[in-house]
């Protein structure tokens, strides 16, 4: 009897002890068991039947039991032939198996099945084989096959690196609403953010390497300490993510890069969790948040200032609340005891592993073209028509690092732009403002055209036409 009791549920057992207690009364105190059913408001039938399983199987017997769907009623056959109908694919509806069932029963001359029996039939077959069965093992792995959730030994043992559109609407530059960007660098062991971007448009390879920058060197808030080179960066298989420009910054600041299996999102669990919860804690509060797809308000934030709202997220709430799986806060857990992570040479070296372009250029009488400029050095006279490479800041290209063979020469500067700082997507922008003037004007010129009178071609003048010729008649008589 304690082996049956073992076996039930925990509503299973509930369910025994509230029967036992309207039958403790006639069990232990000997009230007549009329008056226990009257008093616990309960058929005196249905307290008898309840008395009878108490004395053949104890306190288990009250449970109630599930109905087994190929009981008695059910010939084995029968039950064979809607299991075999439930399984098949494509999925069949309940309906469709109950009237196949009944005309199978009615062929062989076995007892016809109502639709609940059919329903608890195909129910007692269980999900997961429903789930394999009809969605494919691509369904039944991502639902029902164990994860072994594992967790980094240390602090930048692990980083994940992930983006994710945000539920928002933010104001571009032109004026127009735009939905964000963001990319986010979490340590596996302490879940904590080292690094994020907020950008306008889609993932790139330079938005990951200006996360990861900001993931790797020292921060000037003293709020946010985390910092230093992992040992691996675990990642989807993006195109930014396999990339040779980010395959080149693992190798030059020594960490490997691991790619999770295509098709298994359960590896990035983590990650999918914080972008969760910065887009129902933090977004749902700002202005221009999207529900089902729409703004609930209007948009009325700049990029700057969705970066600055994530920033404050991050630093002052998410780093430090208790986080509910590693049982203290991220800023804690990353700190530990006191360690010193490890570190690139220079933010100069960082930043031309991480943020540089290389792009192979020949030096020309007046200096290296790039997107339009100019760039010149008094060092570049002793390489004329000679090959480099040149390395540029998509963030501020008034300035390119030239290399020859390898081996660095100078930093060549656009005269133009001396002074100025502007990036890469402000020249693309100016040359996609200029298309659309021009494009303007086009149009402009032919609505124009369309309200003028049509142009008619003048008639040409008549051709000369020879004078008649007179044919002489000629008459039978002559």
């Amino acid at each position: 009897m304690i082996e049956a009791l073992n076996q039930l549920s925990d509503a299973q057992r509930h369910q025994a002890l509230r029967r036992w207690q309207v039958l403790a009364p006639h069990l232990q105190d000997g009230v007549p068991l009329t008056r226990a059913a009257a008093e616990a408001d309960i058929a005196l039938r249905t307290a008898q039947r309840w008395l009878h399983r108490y004395h053949a199987s104890g306190l288990a017997g009250l449970a109630r039991t599930p109905r087994t769907p190929n009981g008695r009623r059910t010939d084995p056959r029968l039950v064979a032939v809607i299991e075999k109908m439930a399984l098949r694919k494509p999925r069949s509806s309940l309906a469709s198996i109950t009237r196949r069932a009944a005309e199978h029963a009615a062929k062989e001359g076995l007892p016809p099945v109502s639709y609940t029996t059919v329903r608890e039939i195909v129910a007692g077959l269980g999900p997961a084989i429903l789930t394999l069965a009809h969605d494919g093992p691509v369904a039944f792995r991502d639902t029902f096959e164990l994860v072994h959730r594992r967790r980094a030994s240390g602090p930048n043992a692990m980083w994940q690196c992930d983006h994710t559109e945000l539920d928002i609407h933010i104001v571009n530059s032109d004026g127009r609403p735009v939905r964000p960007w963001l990319t986010v660098v979490l340590d596996d062991h302490s879940r904590a953010v080292p690094g994020y971007t907020v950008t306008v448009g889609a993932p790139s390879a330079i938005n990951t390497s200006l996360a990861l920058r900001q993931a790797i060197w020292t921060k000037a808030d003293p709020a946010w300490p985390m910092s230093g080179l992992p040992d691996v960066l675990y990642a989807d298989h993006g195109s930014d993510f396999i990339s040779d420009h980010l395959t080149q910054v693992g190798i030059g600041l020594k960490f490997q890069i691991v790619h999770s299996a295509a098709g298994r999102p359960q590896g990035r669990g983590k990650i999918e969790r914080l972008f969760g919860t910065i887009n129902t804690e933090l977004l749902a509060d700002l202005p221009g948040h999207l529900v089902h797809g729409r703004p609930a308000t209007a948009p009325i934030l700049t990029l700057a200032q969705l970066d600055a709202a994530v920033h404050r997220f991050i630093t002052v709430t998410y780093h430090q609340r208790v986080h509910s799986e590693i049982g203290v806060t991220p800023t804690r857990s990353w700190i530990a005891d006191g360690w010193l992570p490890r570190m690139p040479e220079s933010l100069e070296e960082l930043d031309l592993l991480l943020v540089t372009v290389a792009k192979p250029r020949l030096v020309q009488r007046d200096g290296i073209s790039f997107q339009g400029l100019r760039y010149m050095h008094p060092t570049l006279a002793a390489y004329v028509k000679e090959p480099v490479v040149i390395r540029y800041d998509p963030r501020d290209i008034t300035e390119i690092r030239v290399f020859h063979k390898g081996q660095f020469l100078c930093k060549a500067v656009s005269p133009e732009h001396a002074t100025d700082t502007f990036s890469l997507k402000d020249i693309q922008a100016a040359r996609r403002a200029y298309r659309k003037r021009l494009r303007e004007q086009i149009n402009e010129r032919i609505t124009v055209a369309d309200y003028l009178p049509p142009f008619v071609d003048p008639a040409p003048p008549p051709e000369p036409q020879a004078p008649p010729t007179r044919r002489l008649r000629a008459y039978y008589e002559d």
